[in-house]
């Protein structure tokens, strides 16, 4: 009895065309032409959408890359239903009931609170003169 060898792979990969493949092309040739997944070469970004509500602190938490982060609203919010909109670092947070946007801003990654960037404390009254 005769035995057979193994199909030779370069001879499928490199040399034999494939009547499935545009103009019987080798099937290194149409993998070699395919652009690959590369970190580098990403041009999509990662998109999410989040609902939440604010706690008496009036701050809403969102995790970005295995990390929770904590973004001010604003007290006067308080259990407020809101929509958190991700793209990648860009937090835009809507109100779910009226559609105002509370805050938009870039998240910074070093940082475990995101302040509102107005002053602390109660509103001043200016000295009359």
């Amino acid at each position: 009895m005769r035995s057979r060898s193994p199909p030779d792979p370069g001879r499928f990969n490199h040399r034999r065309p494939h009547r499935s493949l545009p103009h019987h092309a080798t099937p290194t040739t149409i993998y070699t032409s395919r652009p690959k997944a590369d970190p580098a070469t990403r041009l999509d970004t990662h998109n999410r959408v989040r609902t939440d509500r604010v706690d008496q602190a009036g701050a809403v938490t969102l995790r970005v890359n295995g990390r929770l982060h904590h973004i001010g609203i604003g007290r006067h919010h308080y259990r407020t239903r809101v929509l958190i909109l991700a793209q990648d670092h860009h937090i835009t947070v809507i109100n779910a009931a009226t559609g105002e946007t509370l805050r938009d801003f870039t998240l910074d990654p070093t940082r475990d609170y995101q302040p509102t960037g107005a002053p602390k404390g109660p509103k001043r009254k200016k000295p009359r003169t």
